[in-house]
């Protein structure tokens, strides 16, 4: 016999899917809007380099480049991490580098 968990994590995939294939009666749909940042202006006001910048988010340097020269824009996950670099760039610091004490 299945379990409760599984019931509804089975019930969960057969909406998904069931949506992806047209059925909007399933589940529904959540769009977040996140802002766009200005790359080169946040790494100034923290004082870093592109190399350095790269390297403390542990993003690449060709990366930072790319959003810099306006060849890329960063979308999904990275425009989330940039916002919240922008806000809150000790947090992101302490949370990706434990040893590290204070922001840049």
């Amino acid at each position: 016999m299945a379990s409760k968990a599984y019931k509804e994590i089975m019930a969960g995939a057969l909406d998904a899917l069931a949506w992806v294939k047209g059925d909007k009666t399933k589940g529904r749909e959540i769009r977040v809007r996140v802002s766009s940042v200005n790359v080169p202006a946040l790494r100034e006001k923290l004082g870093l380099s592109q190399h350095q910048f790269a390297n403390a988010f542990g993003v690449s340097l060709g990366t930072v480049r790319n959003w810099e020269q306006g060849r890329t824009e960063p979308d999904g996950p990275a425009r989330v991490l940039l916002n919240v670099i922008e806000k809150e760039p000790a947090a992101v610091l302490r949370a990706i580098q434990p040893g590290r004490k204070k922001a840049a």
